[in-house]
């Protein structure tokens, strides 16, 4: 009698805490949202599901479309894991259309690219020292670069021109270069370290260490007290960049990374620079150009799989390779290394886990564009969705963990939610665009449950508004 009293009562009781639970659970988040002042005449889209089952547990104007911001990096990822594969690698070759006489290259020596973000100085000088072990001392003919993999459109459609010179909005081009191991493509790393003395200029140091770029310094030390500002420009469609303004003495190095105009001359005059270096002659010219068919390859570099660079990628948010991966798909699949054919490759790959791709608009793979238009709704399907791809782990691994001080762990969380109760807890891709925030992934409750969560903020008078307000849902979702 007993254990039939048990079998009838039991699941009618789990299914009452479970519904006392998720009224528990919207009386708080409406409560919030209604509340906060900072939300007043802004839109909040905030969807929440069960991981295992999918189900909605909380959702406010989930289906309305708002601006994603790098929230978007979730769709393209997810995309290039399925398109493309983790083992995914870039390739970059060096050819000839020339022959070797007496350790002269007779012809032109050819890079060509095909889309890798993550070279590095060090690169183009292990492709010089391959050119050497050949017994080439000298190239009687030009250097040509090859970026034709991609199409030449370098900006997104509604990048803003004063994001030109950032490195979260450097030009894509299918032959690149990088100043770290952050793979911020196309771009240049500019340090500003205070001189020896009050009046003296501050010392510039560019990474690479590069003619291609022109520093203008127009800085001063001042004393110990003094006051810190800097300001650093590129000029447009130039490579000159000017700094000026003052830096106390004995105070932080100053660090900015700058887009540079032309990437594919920038990657050129890199391999020229190496070339160079290791003693190899070259009498013609440096320009830009299409490797023959005929041309024979002398070296090939492989980047690293998609698997790694999933990791810069999303815990930094890079921008660079959202739209450089937008690029590859549309190449891979619709032979045409374009926005319009990449993002295409996108939304048919999106439909496959089960988002519908009619409410959304889409303009870039990396968020930056104010006219990127998603509910939700969606953002939560596609995480739930691809919990049962063989790729997931590495999609997981790739997000942002909160508290995790370490940039390629915590990544743009790790100064976010930095109490113990939130630590191996959060896993979430964050976005910030004038006036947007945004914050998506998956949450462990108290009670252990791991829950999908997207929340978009958009209307916002200042951008730190929606992170604080993030970071009290997401406390509520913890403690759940």
């Amino acid at each position: 009698m007993l254990f039939i009293l048990c079998a009838v009562f039991l699941p009618n009781l789990h299914h009452a805490f479970a519904r006392l639970e998720n009224e528990n659970l919207t009386q708080k988040l409406n409560q919030l949202l209604m509340e906060e002042p900072d939300l007043k005449g802004a839109i909040a889209g905030v969807s929440i599901r069960s991981a295992i089952k999918g189900e909605f547990l909380y959702d406010h104007l989930g289906d309305i479309r708002l601006r994603p911001a790098s929230n978007m990096k979730l769709l393209t990822a997810a995309a290039a894991l399925s398109v493309l594969g983790q083992d995914y690698r870039f390739i970059t070759e060096v050819l000839t259309d020339g022959l070797v006489k007496k350790k002269t290259l007779e012809g032109n020596l050819y890079l060509k690219g095909k889309g890798d973000p993550t070279l590095l100085i060090a690169d183009f000088e292990n492709m010089a020292l391959e050119i050497k072990k050949l017994g080439i001392k000298k190239i009687n003919g030009n250097l040509i670069g090859d970026d034709k993999w991609y199409d030449d459109v370098r900006y997104s459609t509604d990048l803003s021109w004063s994001d030109e010179q950032a490195y979260y909005g450097a030009q894509v081009s299918a032959l690149t270069a990088s100043p770290t191991t952050d793979f911020d493509s196309g771009s240049v790393l500019v340090e500003i370290d205070p001189g020896t003395g009050k009046g003296d200029r501050a010392d510039v140091k560019v990474t690479p260490d590069t003619d291609f770029v022109k520093i203008i310094n127009r800085t001063e030390t001042v004393p110990e007290d003094g006051k810190k500002e800097i300001v650093i420009e590129r000029q447009h469609a130039k490579n000159t960049i000017i700094i000026k303004g003052t830096i106390p003495l004995k105070s932080k190095i100053e660090k900015e990374w700058i887009g540079v105009w032309e990437p594919t001359r920038y990657a050129m005059a890199l391999f020229k620079q190496a070339l160079t270096d290791h003693g190899i002659q070259i009498t013609g010219k440096t320009k830009t150009g299409t490797t023959p068919d005929e041309a024979i390859s002398l070296h090939t570099r492989q980047s690293i799989p998609l698997s790694e660079l999933l990791v810069p990628f999303m815990k930094l948010s890079n921008n660079g390779h959202a739209e450089t991966l937008v690029k590859e798909m549309g190449k891979v699949v619709k032979g045409e290394g374009s926005w319009e054919k990449g993002l295409a490759v996108l939304e048919t790959e999106l439909a496959k886990f089960g988002v519908d791709t009619d409410t959304l608009l889409l303009r870039d793979g990396s968020g930056i564009s104010q006219a990127n238009l998603i509910p939700a709704n969606q953002i939560s399907q596609l995480l739930f969705a691809v919990q049962n791809q063989t790729w997931f782990p590495t999609l997981l691994k790739s997000l942002p963990y909160a508290g995790e001080q370490d940039k390629m762990l915590g990544g743009t969380l790790r100064n976010r939610l930095k109490e113990p109760i939130f630590k191996g807890k959060v896993k979430a891709k964050t976005g910030t665009i004038t006036s947007v925030s945004s914050l998506s992934g998956y949450v462990q409750t108290k009670s252990g449950q791991t829950l999908i969560f997207s929340i978009m903020l958009n209307n916002l008078l200042d951008d730190s508004f929606g992170k604080r307000i993030e970071n009290k849902i997401i406390t509520i979702l913890v403690n759940q």
